[in-house]
């Protein structure tokens, strides 16, 4: 699948579950839960235990559906790789690094690094990243997409850290073309409560395909 495709897939899930667990037993779960609540883009982090077997698990499983599974918390260039290989549709890390934007682009899997300054973001359009991940979103605010546009009005951006179902609308109001859900998603998991992320999940995207009809209104 083309790269420009793969960013399309990732784009129009809306949200991004952040998906991490002690064991990937607990991860694959996690994630079945989010997916039950209608969240379909997921955000497997190189913090689960054998993170590229989850993704190939993953992937696998939901093969054929609009399940879009990348690897998040990317810290170099043979993590990015092993996960590549595993299967993962896009690449996140939580700062810009360079080889692993190397490593994207020579298999042509996006590349949405951590950014949180104009420069940063400079950084990773320089080096082929489309998207990039506005962290920690709490601390940079809604007001950090609009200073973003000003030099730079096509980038697209996708907070993560802070994104929570009663803020969602501003995020997007702002400018935000996707946003990444963790904590505020997944906290249910700590008790093994995944109904409960079943539950959250599909308050995000009631919240975001409200947003939605309200943008196409």
């Amino acid at each position: 699948m083309k790269r420009a495709d793969l960013l399309t897939n990732m784009i129009n899930t809306g949200v991004i579950a952040v998906i991490r667990a002690e064991t990937p037993d607990k991860a694959v779960k996690v994630a079945d839960a989010v997916i039950a609540g209608g969240v379909t883009g997921l955000e497997l982090t190189y913090s689960v235990p054998h993170a590229d077997t989850v993704i190939s698990e993953l992937v696998s499983k939901y093969a054929d559906t609009s399940v879009v599974v990348g690897a998040g918390t990317v810290l170099d260039a043979t993590s990015a790789r092993l996960a590549i290989v595993a299967g993962a549709q896009f690449i996140v890390s939580p700062t810009f690094d360079k080889e692993v934007a190397l490593m994207c682009n020579l298999y042509q899997v996006p590349y949405v690094p951590g950014t949180y300054t104009i420069t940063e973001a400079q950084t990773a359009l320089k080096f082929g990243s489309e998207v990039v991940k506005l962290f920690p979103g709490a601390m940079a605010g809604t007001i950090a997409i609009k200073e973003y546009h000003g030099p730079f009005p096509y980038l697209n951006v996708m907070p993560s850290g802070g994104v929570n179902v009663e803020n969602m609308s501003e995020w997007f109001e702002a400018g935000a073309v996707v946003v990444g859900a963790g904590g505020g998603l997944t906290a249910p998991a700590a008790d093994n409560d995944f109904a409960g992320v079943t539950r959250n999940a599909k308050e995000y995207m009631d919240e975001y395909n409200r947003i939605k009809d309200v943008q196409l209104a």
